[in-house]
Order: C-alpha cells, then sequence, then structure tokens
C-alpha cells in the first residue's frame, strides 16, 4: 500500500473542501466543465485548421472592437506575444526588446524569446513601480519593440495615467521601435480608464488580447494589427504548432463570454473599488494600489502562512466560502500578499460581507 505524505493529504481535502463550497469570492467562481461547454453555441461553424468559421467571426469581432486591420486568433498568449515580437525584431533588424522587470515573458516563459526567436530581453525601471518614461530614455541601445502590459498585474493592476502612457508610445515610435501592448487584462484596464478597448488600443501597433483571464473563456487569444504583421504572425503560429484541425470550440466559447462580461467591466471596477473603501475599516489588511486601478487588486494581510492556511479552511468548512488556495509570500513572514479579481462571483458578495471575510484572516477584528 503506498502511503500518502500529509502535503498530499492536505491538498486533497483542501480540494474536497472546495469542492463542497457554495460561495467564491474572487474572479468569475469555480471553473467547471459544464459551464465552459455551455459557452459553445451547438449551431457553431467549425474552421478547418483556424480558417473561416467561427474562428473568422472572432478575429473580424477583436480587429473592429480594437480598431486594428486585422487579426488572428492563437492557442495561447506566450505563443502569440512571442511571435509578434519576433515580426516586429526581424523587420527592424534589431533583436533588443524592452520590458518591465515583471513582464510575463522574463518571469514565466523559460527566456524563451532568447532561447527559440534569437531575441534580448532588456529591462526597464524597477520591478516595484510602474516604467517611466525617464526610464525608457535612459536606454542608449537600438529597440526593436516596447512591450507595456496594462494594467501591470504583479503591481496590483496599477496603470499609468494615460498621457503617461501616450508619450511611452510616442518614445518607441520616436526611437524606431515598435509599440506592443500585453491587453491580457485590455478588458479590465479599458474599465480602468473608462474608455473602450479601442480607444487604449489605438496608441498600439500591436496588441495581444487573452479570453480566459477576465472574461472566463476557454483558453485562447488574439493578436491585432497591421494586415501585414498579422499575416506574418498566423505563419509563425504554424510553425510553433498553434495551428490546430480545429480552433472552434475556444473561438466559440471566447465569443459568448465577449457578449457575456464586455459590458459588466465598468460595474466591476465600481464594485472593486467599495470593497477598497470597506478595507480600510479592517485593520491588518491594506490595499495596492488604494483605489484599484482596474478590477483587481493586491492586499497585503498581517499573518503568517500558517494561519492563512488555517483561516482558509475554517471559511470554506464553517461558511462554504472559497478564498485563496494559497497566498504569495512577501520578505515579512508575518505577511502574506493576495490578488483579488473582481468577477460575477465577487459581485454576489457586498463590499461589508467582504471586509467581513478578510477580517477573519486578521483575527476577526473590523473597525
Amino acid at each position: 500500500m503506498v502511503c500518502m505524505t500529509s502535503e498530499t493529504g492536505s491538498q486533497t481535502d483542501l480540494t474536497a473542501l472546495r469542492a463542497a463550497c457554495t460561495r467564491f469570492l474572487l474572479g468569475h467562481g469555480p471553473v467547471r466543465a459544464a459551464d465552459l461547454l455551455e459557452t459553445i453555441p451547438p449551431d457553431t461553424a467549425v474552421d478547418r485548421y483556424g480558417d473561416a468559421g467561427v474562428v473568422a467571426e472572432l478575429e473580424s469581432r477583436i480587429a473592429g472592437l480594437l480598431g486594428k486591420p486585422a487579426a488572428v486568433f492563437l492557442p495561447s498568449g506566450t505563443m502569440a506575444q512571442q511571435s509578434v515580437l519576433r515580426v516586429h525584431a526581424d523587420r527592424r533588424q534589431r533583436r533588443t526588446v524592452a520590458f518591465h522587470p515583471m513582464c510575463h515573458l522574463q518571469r514565466h516563459e523559460g527566456q524563451a524569446y532568447q532561447r527559440l526567436h534569437g531575441l534580448t530581453g532588456r529591462t526597464a525601471g524597477d520591478e516595484n513601480r510602474l516604467i517611466t518614461l525617464a526610464d525608457l530614455e535612459s536606454i542608449a541601445e537600438p529597440v526593436a519593440a516596447l512591450l507595456i502590459e496594462l494594467p501591470q498585474r504583479d503591481l496590483g493592476g496599477q496603470q499609468p495615467s494615460l498621457d503617461d502612457l501616450a508619450a511611452q508610445c510616442d518614445w518607441a515610435r520616436r526611437s524606431g521601435a515598435a509599440v506592443h501592448l500585453d491587453g491580457a487584462r485590455l478588458w479590465e484596464s479599458a474599465a480602468g480608464y473608462r474608455r473602450t478597448p479601442g480607444e487604449i488600443a489605438g496608441l498600439f501597433d500591436t496588441v495581444y488580447v487573452s479570453f480566459y483571464k477576465g472574461i472566463g473563456a476557454l483558453p485562447g487569444c488574439c493578436v491585432a494589427g497591421p494586415t501585414d504583421v498579422i499575416a506574418e504572425v498566423r505563419e509563425w503560429r504554424s510553425r510553433m504548432g498553434g495551428t490546430l484541425f480545429g480552433l472552434w470550440p475556444n473561438a466559440a466559447s471566447a465569443l459568448t463570454c465577449l457578449d457575456r462580461r464586455l459590458p459588466r467591466m465598468g460595474g466591476y471596477l465600481d464594485h472593486a473599488r467599495a470593497i477598497a473603501a470597506a478595507l480600510a475599516a479592517v485593520p491588518g489588511v491594506r490595499v495596492i494600489p488604494d483605489p484599484p486601478q482596474a478590477p483587481m487588486m493586491h492586499l497585503l494581510i498581517d499573518t503568517t502562512a500558517e494561519r492563512f492556511a488555517e483561516t482558509v479552511r475554517t471559511l470554506a468548512a464553517d461558511q462554504g466560502i472559497w478564498t485563496w488556495q494559497q497566498p504569495m509570500p512577501t520578505a515579512d513572514p508575518g505577511v502574506q500578499r493576495v490578488e483579488f479579481s473582481v468577477g460575477d462571483a465577487t459581485m454576489d458578495f457586498t463590499p461589508g460581507q467582504v471586509a467581513d471575510v478578510l477580517a477573519a484572516f486578521t483575527g476577526g477584528r473590523r473597525g
């Protein structure tokens, strides 16, 4: 008989507790196969290797939504952004791509931009704050592309003012570089700016948007931009193994969830700000940024990792409320960091109820 380790047993127990919960604090709630399948209409027109059908419909929708001449659907954001940056670099005969130190390409993709595409990453600014124009102006070497993430997820969803953003995009173009938007959360970013996605996308040469994050669809994404650039990205999709025989389930899900959740983004933002205001009455909980600049925020909670885990279990077992699988550690063992994304599930909690949940993590105190 195989003996289960305590860590494995603990995870199994946590999974069972989560499955038994009836209320979910974050995002759109649990990801269930049945719910995702319902986002695929039974009369969906299938594609063949990415051509025609609902894939073409989605690409046309995204191009129009973002005000770009063309768009292409890809199965992953990792593939999408590497491909479009490769195109920008090849066209300029430059290999350097500038981005924030917390950029997804730098932190979560195994340096694939370098190992697969021969690109050189150049970080700009400090990891604990947004890029500034001064950070960019300190770069002397020729840059192929500037990548800007909106909002900056690892900074709690912070984003620059529109004037600062425009100035950074202008710097790129004056330098002969393309300017590319990591818009995995563009839907949330646009709500934060109180602008349409197309107005934000208009500042950039190319834009990547995700469908499984903010709008909760099946995995997949699009890159939008000039027709000739997108044609090359389409070729890189094929070279990198992304042109599957059928992409229609994911594309259909994206269309459904765009219709369902894009109109709600402003409401998510308002709720996020109301929650942040309510959390001001909870000692030991700090909101980053405060007020939220998008329908997401980070929270710093005065508790240890062990007490955090105990509170998660207690809330799940006693109240049927699921919060976080685990926190992000900080330099202080007595402070835990969590990401709080606001979606359909969060809307079922009043700001006061959210404050009560967070008070449980700091010993049940609420001012």
